[in-house]
């Protein structure tokens, strides 16, 4: 005579991101919860037992050791789903592998059950929720406004262009970082503003219209089956919703002046007007003549500057040191930069 080895139950560990609105479970999570004989909280304010209660369904605030759970699946044969905190239970977690590792143990069948993923960018919820915290409690940050912040606007951009051309990644992120940063500080302090106040939501919703808008190839009826003719279409449609009176608008006057040459002729050429290039001779002119000349090979003038004096540098540095061998090398060109499209 046969005789059958007793059910050992089953416990669940449902995990569920706190990035994603409670209630948006998983298919496999929801039925999981309604053939459970029971479910397990441990803390009385989970934001998702609402809606389970909402469901229908049962919880039962408990915080059990892994000994009492192992025995109570054990005895039972049921499956017991325990809705993991927001930052899991190590101590529970522990327990069973401990249980589970020992061999010595009758185990019920154990599972990970995530019932909600981060969405990609997810991790951006987090940062504006830090920086209201920041802005609420920091007595430096609370009282900052976008005057005192521009300056460290324009810090972070240059950190990270030598970050770019050091071509360190780790260096890269931590300033991608630093950048975005300033984008959410500033978007927190307008929210403050009592005449015109925006969130981070409202520079996002607009960056997004912008970039629908000006990539009709992409989400309208338009082609463009080159970067010439996306560039075309990018400056016609930007044009069109700035009503813009001359090629120049746009191009902000304060930024460095290599590149605000190289933007100006480039905008010239774009649109067929010929103006000839000063011709007096100055160290000013010459300059021009040259950004202009980068701007129509593809080149942007900033980025090979700082190439050129990146190696000047080190060739200063290896003749302080006794070790300079001659003229420093310079690395190939970078291809132009701020002549495309952009979210400006």
């Amino acid at each position: 005579m046969t005789t059958s080895t007793p059910a050992t139950g089953r416990i669940v560990l449902l995990t569920a991101s706190h990035r994603v609105a409670p209630g948006l479970l998983s298919w496999p999570a929801w039925q999981t919860l309604r053939e459970a004989g029971r479910v397990l909280c441990a803390d009385p304010d989970h934001p998702q037992l609402p809606y389970l209660r909402e469901a229908g369904i049962a919880v039962e605030t408990a915080a059990p050791t892994a000994r009492e759970l192992v025995d109570a699946c054990v005895t039972t044969g049921a499956t017991v789903v325990v809705l993991a905190a927001g930052e899991g239970d190590r101590a529970l977690t522990d327990g069973l592998a401990r249980l589970a590792g020992s061999g010595r143990e009758r185990m019920p069948d154990l599972e990970l059950l995530p019932g909600a993923y981060d969405l990609p960018g997810s991790r951006l919820l987090d940062l504006v929720q830090v920086m209201d915290r920041i802005r609420a409690e920091c007595p430096w940050s609370a009282g900052r406004t976008h005057e005192e912040l521009a300056k460290y606007a324009i810090e972070e951009a240059y950190e990270l262009v030598e970050a770019i051309e050091d071509g360190d990644r780790d260096e890269l992120r931590e300033e991608l970082g630093d950048v975005l940063l300033q984008v959410v500080f500033h978007a927190r302090i307008a929210e403050e503003d009592p005449e015109t106040p925006f969130s981070v939501d409202d520079v996002a919703a607009t960056i997004v219209e912008k970039l629908i808008h000006r990539h009709p190839h992409v989400f309208g009826e338009e082609h463009a089956e080159t970067p010439e003719e996306v560039r075309a279409l990018w400056l016609r449609t930007k044009a069109e919703e700035k009503g813009r009176e001359s090629v120049t608008d746009g191009v902000p006057p304060g930024q460095p002046a290599l590149a605000l040459a190289a933007k100006l002729a480039a905008r010239a050429r774009t649109a067929g007007i010929a103006v000839p290039l000063p011709q007096g001779g100055g160290v000013g002119d010459t300059l021009l003549a040259l950004a202009a000349r980068a701007a129509e090979e593809g080149v942007d003038p900033e980025s090979a500057l700082r190439a050129s004096a990146r190696a000047y540098r080190a060739a200063i540095r290896a003749a302080e040191t006794g070790g300079g061998d001659g003229a420093p090398e310079v690395p190939e060109a970078a291809e132009a930069e701020g002549t495309g499209p952009s979210g400006g």
